[in-house]
């Protein structure tokens, strides 16, 4: 199966951007919207503020944690003022865009392009089954002149749903062509997604739009204020960046992608398969397994360091690079991945103390793999030697889907044994046993003999703990 792009030559290309610009408030004349202050916005409601840092409470929904400063465009609706929409000063016409965004639990927003074309934001990390009206949907058209349940219609669906939890950072970059009209004021021309890409996957590829959809704030028109939906949840934005639509964008050629038909591994059950697998921004795993699940949330494990290094939610596997043609052994997640440490290292390591240098391969240590063992619901527990003992590691995705669940259990008592858990820019304690890796992932420790502890390395930030017979702790992203 190949993937059909929007091409489009020269002359279209031309005849595409021939519409008149309406002064120099353009939106894709600038390069970023500042948010050092509201003066980029039109009259605010007062659940519209800036903020220094954002984090979410887990526990309450529509809940918002702020600090003080500038830098991160929030709204939080209350009980007595449910909030309105924010638009922008500028308006836009054809328009690349992108931003970062953060929901709050069980939190809905939207971003209207225009004003009247919305892609929806939604708390909805854990569906398994993708809608219109779900994180990256592009929700439906609406007519009140239909029978009930037939009043919506046209939704789009993203591809997958590669959705993040409440309160981590979500990216997401939107390639938009206005509608074109004719010197008569005629529509010649739908508006147009060419792209969208969530968290660095395509969701939405060359979708035509042939209406506003449902909470548009006007009829379709050549330029249109950017609209950001305040009135149905606690959200937050932040870089956000505008720029034109360039000629590669509307080929394609800028998402790159390969001619070969791909092959791609599904998991409706429990699988797994090995392979080589690339960590982002790191090396390759030559001796890796990767574990699919029915609630579409999976991980990789290093068998050479007994290392959980990254995880991903969406669909499971594309083994083009390995089964195509003769192959280069390597396979890659097909969601968007969540990395939870860039540089292979052992999990385990014994240190005179939570601060001593952490090893950089499993010399001395005795290591050796032992492979897995199924359970009955083809779950594997991974085991290895180290320092004399047996080491038990079990990884389980949570039911409803949330988190990832793990276990590691060792058969001995060792003095001065410490679990590496995270290697990332930034780790901080949000809460009693919560922490928050790098704003896209969450460590949490119902209960623990001994405090993790956050340490610096060579610039970056570690989260070790002390092992004592067993480990718990669960990873939500």
């Amino acid at each position: 199966m190949k993937l059909n792009y929007l091409r489009l030559g020269t002359t279209a290309f031309v005849w595409l951007l021939g519409t008149a610009f309406v002064s120099a408030q353009q939106l894709a004349d600038q390069s970023e919207i500042s948010l050092n202050d509201l003066s980029s916005f039109k009259s605010h409601g007062k659940t519209w503020t800036l903020a220094g840092g954002v984090t979410a409470n887990l526990a309450e929904q529509n809940a918002l944690n702020l600090t003080k400063g500038t830098g991160i465009l929030v709204n939080i609706p209350t009980k007595n003022d449910h909030g309105s929409d924010l638009l922008t000063i500028g308006e836009h016409g054809d328009l690349v865009l992108e931003l970062d965004y953060l929901m709050a639990k069980g939190a809905n927003s939207g971003i209207y392009l225009q004003g009247i074309y919305e892609l929806q934001l939604e708390d909805s990390w854990t569906a398994t089954k993708p809608l219109s009206s779900i994180n990256g949907g592009i929700y439906e058209r609406w007519d009140d002149s239909k029978p009930e349940g037939q009043k919506g219609f046209g939704g789009y669906a993203p591809r997958q749903n590669v959705s993040k939890a409440p309160g981590l950072w979500q990216h997401v970059k939107i390639v938009f062509l206005a509608p074109r009209f004719d010197a008569s004021g005629n529509k010649t021309a739908n508006a147009r997604f060419v792209s969208v890409e969530l968290n660095g996957v395509l969701i939405h590829d060359n979708i035509e739009l042939f209406g506003p959809t449902r909470g548009a704030n006007s009829k379709e028109k050549a330029f249109g204020a950017l609209r950001l939906q305040g009135d149905h949840g606690a959200v937050a934005f932040k870089n956000i960046k505008t720029s034109k639509v360039n000629n590669d964008l509307l080929n394609g050629k800028q998402r790159g992608g390969s001619d070969a038909d791909p092959i791609l591994i599904e998991a409706p059950v429990n699988t797994m398969i090995r392979s080589f697998i690339d960590i982002n921004g790191g090396p390759r795993v030559v001796h890796a397994i990767s574990i699919g699940s029915p609630q579409q949330v999976h991980y990789s494990y290093d068998l050479d360091n007994g290392l959980l290094f990254h995880a991903w939610r969406g669909d499971f596997i594309d083994a083009t690079p390995m089964w195509h043609d003769r192959g280069n052994g390597s396979s890659k997640p097909r969601g968007a991945v969540t990395t939870f440490i860039k540089k292979p290292a052992p999990t385990l390591a014994k240190l005179a103390d939570a601060q001593a240098s952490w090893p950089t391969d499993t010399t001395g240590t005795g290591f050796k793999t032992k492979g897995y063992i199924l359970d009955a619901e083809d779950r594997p527990t991974f085991t290895y030697n180290v320092y004399g003992a047996k080491v038990d590691d079990a990884i389980r995705v949570s039911a409803n889907g949330e988190a990832l669940n793990r276990e590691i259990a060792i058969d001995k008592p060792l003095d001065n044994i410490y679990a590496l858990l995270a290697d990332a820019g930034s780790i901080e304690e949000i809460g009693k046993g919560l922490y928050l890796v790098d704003g896209q992932s969450y460590l949490k420790f119902d209960d623990t003999k001994d405090k993790p502890v956050i340490r610096d390395a060579n610039g970056r930030k570690q989260l070790v703990v002390l092992l004592r017979g067993k480990l718990n702790y669960s990873i939500l992203f």
